[in-house]
């Protein structure tokens, strides 16, 4: 398999380096090569354009493509995955850990470095052959906890009244706005979803580190806080090794000079030092060029982020969340559709939801794009509520075991804010014109007819939404599914809501072979936005939304540093579910729960 869009230059990096670090073949049964990658932050789900301006992050694609790259490398014995503050999510430990096993069915070992694991380091590391923690480091293995914030009590102190409905007693995103505990269809659902992640990570522990349920139970006990020593008799690591003995430590397991690559993604661009009028010159210059297919190809397209209408944007230069447009996503589609040497298509979804108008612009580009190329789906962490949606359109659907899947409801409504308006001294003068024009005024709160109104418009979508899940999965049981429930991948394959375990590698290379080909290229899409598209958009962005330039706000940093990361980003992403009712009053979106591990 071939792949456009896809970081092999990383690979070849390491291939290239490598080759060079070589003796002559005599020598060669003394010595062994290793290639070594660093892992940091949580890596982005591909690579975009002009990513040299970002923080370096790698991709998850970029991560796979390489280590799939050194199952054929002759030149190297093995793989060294050095984990530097890390924020993994357990779907990508899931499909790193697929590469890492394809790596070693080629014969290749694999080793784990760290300075200390947590949760997800430690899954990571329990697909290798050895997990090794730098002496005097630390291990973290505690379980899982979630929290969940509810602002009602919140939002009728400042005199604000949160009017959502919702359609499926589970769907829950209502809640947090509207309630001040969760309501017992609410916990039944986290509580379940829970379980499920639960058993997962505790499955890959097991059968990761040949550890029984009783053995992991009582390692538990111990490494929820444990130096090397306690880890290593727990069983879940391998050895304590100070960073500068590492080389040593690896000569004396395979009795061989080592030869390794400190830093294969590093091609010697970086130590160039160019003025950035010269990169801007040079980029803006350049129009942005069409991918050209002259090869049998499948193409990946990318539903990643809050589903809004019009066009995706991204954090890009100045940060904040991703959404992915339903304009952008139907252009990407006619393109697709213009290449006839794309042999068919993996849609990759990895969204909450959002808007239920773009969903289903989606889901009717999608059944175009089905009408004559075999579309599969890969989800990602989650394809919940709009992303399950979307999902239901797929010929065939694969999830990580970890995978969120489901949360098919509706949720709807406005803010009353009359109250606030009166604390705060401000008067508002309100005109309307027809029956119906005050409906959503600011100020006054509905009454029980208009909120009856409402559930009733708001069913009709919901409807619409089982609706195309039935269609597109015949032997859903919606009595089991349906009302806004979250199940995780593995309990969504029994559900039949899924039709098997795996990650995009496996979608890809499945769907290659339904269609027959096995030598291919891999295109992503939408395609990444030339230089001068990303500049309007994020200096567009930072001019006309608060969301973006809150970055810049001192308040913001402290607000970071107070709750932690986890917990501002999910209170940063409700902020923004809630702000698509200023432009649509029906949502697909899921509920927001903070995990901490």
């Amino acid at each position: 398999m071939r792949s456009k869009g896809t970081p092999f230059h990383r690979a070849a990096a390491i291939i290239a380096t490598g080759l060079l670090c070589l003796f002559s073949s005599s020598a060669a049964a003394q010595e062994v090569s290793l290639a070594v990658i660093e892992l940091e932050g949580s890596p982005a789900e591909v690579e975009v354009g002009y990513s040299w301006l970002g923080d370096g992050t790698d991709s998850l694609l970029g991560i796979i493509s390489t280590i799939d790259t050194l199952a054929y490398d002759r030149e190297f014995s093995g793989l060294v995955i050095r984990l530097k503050d890390t924020a993994l999510r357990t779907t990508q430990v899931e499909e790193i850990g697929a590469a890492i096993q394809r790596l070693q069915d080629a014969g290749k070992k694999v080793h784990v470095f760290a300075e200390g694991y947590g949760t997800n380091d430690l899954l990571l590391a329990s697909f290798a052959d050895e997990a090794i923690l730098q002496q005097g480091g630390y291990v973290s293995f505690p379980g899982l906890h979630a929290e969940e914030m509810y602002l009602a009590d919140t939002l009728a102190w400042l005199g604000v009244k949160a009017q959502l409905v919702q359609v499926g007693d589970f769907k829950g995103a209502n809640e947090e706005m509207t309630r001040s505990e969760p309501s017992p269809q609410w916990s039944q659902n986290i509580e379940g979803l829970l379980d499920g992640m639960y058993a997962n990570i505790r499955a890959m522990m097991m059968q990761g580190r040949d550890l029984s349920e009783t053995e992991l139970d009582e390692a538990m006990r111990v490494i929820w806080a444990a130096s090397g020593e306690e880890a290593i008799l727990s069983g879940v690591i391998d050895a304590e090794v100070d960073l500068p003995d590492l080389r040593a430590h690896f000569e004396d397991e395979y009795e061989a000079k080592v030869n390794w690559v400190s830093d294969p993604y590093d091609t010697g661009e970086s130590s160039v030092r160019v003025s950035p009028l010269a990169i801007f010159s040079g980029v803006s210059s350049q129009p942005q060029q069409a991918v050209h297919i002259d090869h049998a190809t499948i193409a990946v397209l990318h539903i990643y982020g809050t589903i809004i209408d019009g066009d995706s944007t991204s954090g890009g230069l100045f940060g904040g969340g991703s959404s992915v447009g339903s304009r952008t996503i139907r252009n990407a589609i006619e393109t697709i559709l213009s290449e006839d040497l794309i042999k068919g298509v993996i849609v990759r979804v990895d969204s909450p939801g959002g808007s239920a108008i773009a969903s289903e612009v989606m889901w009717q580009g999608i059944e175009r794009l089905k009408s004559e190329k075999p579309v599969w789906v890969s989800v990602g962490s989650m394809a919940a509520s709009g992303g399950y949606y979307v999902l239901s359109a797929g010929d065939k659907v694969f999830v990580n075991p970890s995978s969120i899947v489901g949360s098919i409801g509706v949720v709807g409504g406005k803010y009353a804010m009359g109250e606030l308006y009166d604390k705060a001294k401000i008067n508002i003068v309100e005109r309307s014109r027809g029956p119906m024009g005050d409906l959503f005024s600011s100020t006054t709160p509905w009454d029980s007819d208009q909120i009856a109104m409402m559930h009733s418009e708001m069913r009709k979508t919901y409807d619409l939404f089982t609706s195309r899940v039935v269609d597109g999965r015949e032997d859903i049981d919606l009595s089991k599914t349906a009302e806004g429930r979250l199940f995780v991948g593995s309990d969504a394959i029994e559900l039949k809501m899924a039709d098997e375990i795996g990650g995009l590698d496996d979608a890809i290379n499945g769907l290659a072979a339904v269609v027959g080909i096995s030598d291919f290229d891999v295109v992503h899409y939408p395609q990444p936005p030339s230089f001068e598209e990303m500049l309007m958009e994020q200096f567009g962005q930072f001019l006309r939304s608060p969301q973006v330039a809150v970055n810049f706000n001192p308040f913001e940093k402290m607000l970071r540093s107070m709750l932690g990361e986890s917990r501002y980003n999910a209170i940063v992403d409700s902020l923004n579910a809630i702000s698509l009712l200023q432009d649509e009053k029906v949502l697909l979106v899921n509920p927001r729960v903070i995990y901490f591990r």
